[in-house]
């Protein structure tokens, strides 16, 4: 028989929420997977410390270890290799959060701008060790297991078929899309993201505590994992095949 799967969410440098929500889990073993769905980084005030964990986590847990690159993390890779001001600067992305945690600077204060020693460290990622970047690079874009595909942000379609990962080239839809005929109309093999937060997904179409926009979202082939951790949310993961929950809250 397959092991047990727990996907966890988007965490978004917040260090409180993981701990807590993985001395919910039960006992992992070498059947076991957990599955990260990425975004690691930005808004929480623990980014260096989320990074290092998770990129560590292996060494932690007799359980199999799958870490996927969110959008986040690619966004971090473009701005490295390239430059992106557009991310970077918005307070809303929180990377100034990200920067401040890897130099040792307070958290932002709400709509906080980058000081002016500060503003070339942000626009080039300059302040990340080399180890993370690479880690960043290998990060695959999704998984499958038995159970169900784990991407961050969910499937494009082509001439109206959804496509299977393996088929999405170049892969960036997998981080980065917010497609509403995803949300409502995919059917096939059970898809887990996060990404997009579960308070905007279709509220009426959500067979699990419907009357908490914030809780996980689960439609017929879909589950939406990003319960706004780093944007006073919470943390939570779905063990599969059970349908069991997990939260940090």
């Amino acid at each position: 028989m397959p092991g047990r799967t727990f996907a966890i969410g988007d965490i978004h440098g917040e260090t409180e929420h993981l701990f807590r929500l993985l001395h919910t889990f039960p006992a992992l073993d070498a059947d076991d997977t957990v599955v990260f769905l990425g975004d690691y980084v930005d808004r929480g005030p623990r980014s260096n410390e989320i990074v290092e964990y998770v990129r560590t986590f292996h060494e932690r847990t007799a359980a199999k270890v799958v870490a996927l690159r969110g959008n986040h993390e690619d966004a971090w890779l473009r701005v490295v290799d390239q430059g992106w001001d557009e991310f970077v600067l918005p307070p809303g992305n929180g990377c100034l959060s990200c920067l401040r945690s890897y130099t040792g600077g307070p958290r932002p204060r709400e709509g906080e701008l980058p000081m002016p020693g500060e503003h070339l460290l942000l626009t080039s990622g300059g302040f990340f060790p080399e180890e993370d970047l690479e880690w960043f690079r290998g990060l695959p874009h999704w998984y499958e297991d038995e159970h169900a595909i784990y991407v961050h942000a969910g499937l494009p379609r082509k001439e109206g078929v959804f496509l299977h990962p393996r088929d999405v080239s170049p892969p960036m839809p997998l981080l980065w899309c917010r497609d509403e005929h995803f949300f409502r109309e995919y059917r096939g093999k059970l898809v887990v993201f996060g990404h997009t937060r579960t308070e905007y997904l279709p509220e009426e179409l959500s067979g699990y505590t419907p009357d908490d926009p914030s809780d996980l979202w689960a439609y017929e082939s879909v589950v939406g994992i990003d319960t706004g951790c780093g944007n006073d949310g919470f943390l939570t993961a779905i063990e599969l095949p059970a349908m069991n929950v997990y939260e940090s809250r």
